[in-house]
């Protein structure tokens, strides 16, 4: 009984739609067509928009730019912390400075170079100068127990300067 009942008023609503007489459709439609058309309405009045006086007198013209305007703004300071985006990446800037080791030192003619290993154990030799971390440090000084480096570190939309130090390994 309950599965029938919903299906009665659908019987229902078809039975009514189903007798297909369409007369009186079909003959307001034919009165429609038969219509004469008419003209089209008016535009709508536009209120005229009242004008206003500019007296110049002391005024800047609107329309004429402002001397102070045209002026050059003045260049923004040049940071010379700044990457240089073009310059060659050596093979050590690869690595994170914190998977670097120091295991020695060579003095050759006066200037002390610093062996490197890296994760994997490979050696490198560096010098002041090179460079070697991910974020472009450059070894300012060397000595027989440490490197001393200056990285250039992203802060805040610029760059700082950021003093680290590599020690040997022992």
């Amino acid at each position: 009984m309950s599965r029938t009942f919903p299906a009665v008023p659908a019987l229902m609503i078809l039975a009514a739609c189903g007798n297909g007489d369409m007369t009186d459709l079909e003959g307001y439609v034919r009165e429609i067509k038969a219509r004469a058309p008419g003209p089209p309405e008016p535009l709508p009045e536009i209120a005229p928009i009242a004008s206003l006086p500019f007296p110049p007198q002391s005024r800047r013209d609107p329309f004429v730019p402002d001397h102070q305007s045209t002026t050059p703004a003045p260049a923004p300071a040049v940071d010379d912390r700044v990457p240089d985006p073009l310059r060659h990446k050596e093979t050590l800037e690869r690595f994170p400075l914190d998977t670097l080791t120091m295991v020695g030192t060579l003095a050759q003619g006066g200037k002390i170079r610093a062996l490197i290993a890296t994760a994997d154990r490979t050696l490198f030799q560096v010098g002041v100068g090179d460079y070697l971390g991910t974020h472009n440090g450059r070894i300012t000084h060397i000595t027989e127990d440490r490197i001393e480096l200056t990285e250039i570190v992203p802060a805040g939309g610029a760059w700082r300067e950021r003093r680290a130090t590599l020690a040997l390994s022992r």
